[in-house]
This record gives structure tokens, sequence and C-alpha cells, in this order.
């Protein structure tokens, strides 16, 4: 009997299904810090095999989770501290970190869907200026050294009529980037990582594959520059939830009921259904705002001074 997909986006989670069947991969590297003061959990894993690759699901590549519980919450302390700790792990995969460099961020998704507007939304609220610096220079910004940044928001096939991809290969074409910086929503297996994590990445992204809704890779590859993603999770398939809650019911009562993972067509109808929180909303607005703080900081050559 064939087991029943789990979607998610995040490498952690990949590497804790496999973890969790008592293998360990040749080829990916663990590692966990956590810290003390704000408790950010965080957690680099490193597949530097094609056979970790492989069994990972997952291209070669530093995936870097952050996992900070209290992102749902409305404390503009702790944010900045999430924002802080983002730009620094940013930085640490970012490609030749002390030269200046032209930069362009890409906020992916549909900002007529909540669930998938962080990219959007964190475009709204970057710092650009390839613009002013191409007009003017430095000075215009009294500094003598600074990245070139700029940001496009591509939007979805369904309005635009052309892949994501198609677009970003053009403006790459055209402007000529160091490299790119890509921001979406992403899809996770476990509710309590929902909008409570931030995974950066140095092998590029793969648009709408935690929803099966595989759209053309930004990558190296396909772009002749390195990409760098950056994703939060903010909907959990349903059938997940479903089946977690069985396997829990389980666990707590001793009763052997349907086990979903066993009988994967009784989870059929579910398997194009996404859950999100109540409040997406406002949780976007600032999640929005909380990576594009990293961001900017990571791009600030002056705070590094």
């Amino acid at each position: 009997m064939s087991s029943f997909a789990v979607r998610t986006d995040l490498a952690l989670e990949d590497r804790e299904r496999i973890g969790g069947s008592g293998g360990e991969i040749r080829g990916v590297v663990l590692e966990e810090e956590e810290k003390e003061e704000s408790g950010i959990k965080i957690t680099r894993v490193k597949i530097e095999t094609k056979n970790g690759a492989k069994c990972m699901g997952k291209p070669m590549g530093t995936y870097i989770t952050l996992e900070a519980p209290a992102l749902t919450e409305q404390d503009e302390a702790y944010h900045r501290e999430v924002s802080e700790e983002l730009a620094k792990q940013l930085k640490s995969v970012m490609p030749n970190v002390e030269k200046e460099q032209s930069v362009l961020v890409v906020g992916l998704g549909n900002r007529d869907v909540t669930a998938d507007s962080l990219g959007p939304g964190v475009a709204d609220n970057l710092f650009v200026n390839r613009h002013v610096v191409m007009e003017f220079g430095k000075a215009a910004y009294a500094k003598g050294k600074m990245h070139s940044i700029s940001c496009i928001v591509p939007g979805v096939m369904a309005k635009t009529g052309m892949e994501s991809a198609e677009i970003i290969h053009g403006v790459v074409k055209e402007t000529k980037p160091d490299f790119l910086i890509a921001v979406d929503a992403l899809a996770a297996r476990s509710t309590r990582r929902l909008n409570r994590t931030i995974q950066v990445s140095d092998a590029g992204i793969h648009p709408g594959s935690g929803v099966g809704n595989h759209r053309n890779a930004l990558t190296k590859d396909s772009l002749g520059v390195p990409v760098i993603a950056i994703g939060v999770p903010t909907v959990v398939d349903a059938a997940t939830i479903v089946g977690d809650a069985l396997e829990r019911m389980e666990k707590e009562s001793g009763l052997k009921l349907i086990a979903a993972r066993e009988h994967p067509q009784a989870m059929s109808e579910l398997n194009n259904m996404y859950v999100t929180s109540k409040d997406i909303d406002e949780t976007i607005k600032r999640l929005s705002f909380t990576v594009s703080e990293g961001i900017n900081i990571a791009l600030n050559m002056e705070a590094e001074a």
C-alpha cells in the first residue's frame, strides 16, 4: 500500500521525516543552535552530495531555518530581534558579502490571495536605490559604500500569461544583477511552524512546489546568477492535519483508528485543500515587514562597519 504523501517546502521537515524513520542520510549535515535570549532556534541542513539531494528531494545547498515561537505576536522588539538574526543568516549565504554588488529582490506570489502575498508585501517595504545610484551616485545617500538594490513583483501566470521565471529571466538579462533574493510563501507539514518559521536557502526556489503547483525553477543554473530564497510557511495541507490528529488520538486512546497514512485514498478529497490561520491578513502584514527589515539590514553595508 502506498503511503500518504506529505507536502512541505521546509528542508528541516524533510530531514525530520527521514530521521524519524531511523535513518541517517549520507551527504546531509544537520547543525542546531538556540539563542537563549530570544528563544530563536536555528537549524542548518546542508545537502552536500547528489545522494543526499535525492533522499531529501531537494537540490544541493544550505537550508537555514529560524524557528521563532513568538513570531505571531505583536511584539516589535521581538520582531526586530528576528529581523537582525535573519540578516545575519542571510549574509552567511550571500556571495562576496564584503563587495559592493547589484542585488535584485523578487517578491513572488499573488497579491490578491492573502496567504500567498508575502513576497509582494516584502517588496513594498524594501529600500530600493538602484535608480537613484544610477542617476546621482552614492553621494546621494552620503555613503561611501553601498549595494545597488532593485525589486520586482512578477505576479502570477493567471494574471500575466507568463511564467514568473520568464519575466525574471528578462529582467536579469537587462539589469545584470550579481545575485537574486527571492521571497515566497511556503507550505509546512506542521501547524506549529505555521507563520513562526523562516527558511533561507542558497539553492534557489521552485515556486508553488509545496502546494503541488510546479512552476519553472529560479536557480543559478536557470538564471545565470546565484539565487537566495527566503520563505515563511503560511499554509498547511489539510490532509496532513487530519492524519496527525488521527495518529494523536490513536496514541492517547490506545484504539486502532483509520490510519490515514496507510490509506491515502481516504484522504483524496483533501489533496487540494490548504489551511491557514484566521488572522492571516494581520500576520502577513507583520511578517512582510519583519522579513523586509531583515533584508534591508543585511544589504546595509554601513551597518557592517
